[in-house]
């Protein structure tokens, strides 16, 4: 028994071809994906782990043991492709991110956002970019500036998968909605950022070419999520018109998994930010498209893109740790171990300088928006964001790989120095500040009663369309006066003094008089037996 399981896992180590992968590679694989999810349920209540810790201490310790059947020549399961990764394991979760925000959190917290995940993930750029060129001459590590950039754009991109994990929507949902809606707009935007470096020679930057890589990042912005719109306009409008679930639930689950994937893959086919258009597609999808379908294709479709996106960020984690330990990247910077050292040490300074270098300037900007004194965002909200973006994950993973990698080998000791620092980065701020972040939040932000909730009744109701006009979810029946009578004047009052709500107020005018009679939505399809009753998902 004990010699079939060593040649066993031997054959695992050992690849037979580029383009075959073993069935026995793959059965491990997926036991190894169970197996994460068993003890990721077992430690749910856990003050310390959580998810991504164990899929990459499993990941480690899968490692170890290939390590050591294979007497030191291979790590790896499977081959990492990046470009396997950008076409189906990305989609999925950022999808999901879409299809699953709370729209009025997101668009109402829409300057707040704009600012954290846009300008902010410019300043991190920068800092990371311009900071990195002058310490790596330091310690002998020699790059071209695109190189540098492109640095820049990979450790600009977040994960705050931790700090969501511990944060209450209920308790904090001016919190929950900056952190969550900030991690998305980052990844898309240090991805685009990633793209239009590609497409120019930064060698030498001159006025012309910093102007045309600016009216590049515009461009990438603004049609990838017109793109991303118009696909689920489209989807709506289709299943609408047609109604599959009348006579086959399966269509209409199967058009819409497949109009949200062909969003991704028609931004790739135009050199688009895939990432940008699937995220905008799934909040589309998610206000019409979703409520067009019967009742058991909402709760299908709802928790199949989930658990996609959930299966995928393990899968990703898993292979992270893994692929810490191999061996052919660690052998080429064997010789200097100190410069991978001094590098991993000097990016992780430059992200954690580059994070608190845009989160408190503008936070203090943020609040300047704000009128009640209750929506501003205080001190330890500020700390809080600043800890949620400390961490690095797949996406700065998947970056590193596609520029200082090729199918997941490296063999210049300058790729293999920035590939084995991006890993230790990752496991780095993955395992020690994910650890951290649950005792931080609670001594920050100490559990308290919310002082309000909607229940999924009461946002179903008429008097919900009124609740964006308010503060803090606050209940429209009691006013300043404590009178009915005085929510007209409340809610003008309100309109006049806060912008995002006012363009919420014209925008659902709209929709409810353009938008929703031609793509459906809630409220705007015909109730047939067997279709779904109201609810919301926003």
């Amino acid at each position: 028994m004990g010699f079939g399981l060593n040649s066993f896992l031997i054959n695992l180590g050992m690849r037979s071809g580029a383009d075959q992968v073993s069935v026995d590679a793959i059965t491990l694989f997926v036991v190894l994906l169970c197996t994460c999810i068993i003890i990721g349920h077992l430690l749910e209540k856990n003050i310390w782990i959580n998810e991504s810790t164990t899929a990459l201490t499993i990941g480690l310790c899968t490692g170890i043991v290939l390590l050591l059947t294979t007497e030191g020549k291979n790590s790896h399961i499977l081959v990492f492709n990046e470009e396997l990764f950008f076409i189906y394991l990305l989609p999925p979760i950022i999808f999901n991110a879409g299809f699953q925000v709370k729209k009025k959190q997101f668009f109402r917290n829409f300057v707040a956002i704009t600012l954290f995940g846009v300008v902010g993930t410019l300043i991190s750029f920068f800092i990371i970019s311009l900071g990195s060129a002058q310490l790596f001459k330091k310690l002998n590590v020699g790059f071209e500036m695109g190189d540098y950039f492109a640095l820049g754009a990979i450790f600009s991109a977040t994960d705050s998968v931790c700090t969501l994990q511990v944060l209450n929507q209920d308790e904090t949902p001016l919190l929950y909605s900056v952190v969550f809606g900030e991690g998305v707009v980052n990844d898309a935007t240090s991805v685009v950022l990633f793209n239009a470096l590609q497409r120019f020679d930064l060698s030498h930057i001159t006025s012309g070419i910093a102007t045309r890589f600016a009216g590049s990042l515009f461009n990438l912005f603004f049609t990838s999520t017109l793109l991303g719109v118009a696909v689920g306009l489209l989807s709506a409008y289709i299943i609408k018109k047609l109604y599959f679930g009348r006579h086959s639930t399966d269509r209409e689950v199967g058009l819409m998994i497949l109009m949200a994937y062909l969003s991704y893959m028609m931004a790739e086919l135009f050199s688009l930010s895939g990432i940008l258009t699937v995220f905008f597609c799934g909040i589309v999808m998610s206000h019409y498209t979703w409520h067009n379908v019967t009742e058991n294709s909402r709760v299908t479709t709802k928790h199949a893109f989930a658990t996609m996106s959930f299966i995928s960020e393990i899968f990703i984690f898993l292979y992270v740790g893994m692929d810490a330990l191999d061996i052919e990247k660690w052998r080429s910077v064997s010789k200097s171990p100190g410069t991978s050292v001094g590098v991993s040490a000097a990016l992780l300074g430059l992200v954690v300088l580059g994070r608190a270098a845009f989160v408190f300037p503008l936070s203090f900007i943020s609040n300047l928006t704000r009128k009640s004194p209750v929506d501003k965002i205080d001190f330890k909200q500020q700390v809080t964001i600043w800890w949620a973006g400390l961490m690095r994950g797949a996406v700065s993973m998947a970056l590193a790989y596609n520029k200082f990698a090729s199918s997941g080998h490296t063999q210049m000791r300058g790729n293999a120095i920035m590939i084995t620092s991006t890993i230790s980065i990752v496991l780095f701020s993955t395992v020690v500040f994910g650890l951290l972040t649950k005792p931080l939040i609670r001594i920050l932000l100490p559990q308290q009663k919310p002082l309000s909730s909607v229940t999924e009744s009461e946002m179903s109701s008429p008097k919900s369309l009124t609740l964006p006009l308010l503060q803090n979810g606050q209940d429209p029946e009691v006013t300043m006066n404590g009178q009915n009578g005085t929510i007209r004047s409340s809610s003008l009052r309100m309109l006049l003094t806060i912008p995002t709500h006012r363009v919420h107020y014209y925008w659902r005018k709209f929709d409810n008089a353009y938008m929703r009679p031609v793509f459906g939505g809630r409220g705007f399809v015909q109730y047939i037996p067997g279709s779904p009753r109201e609810t919301v998902v926003s």
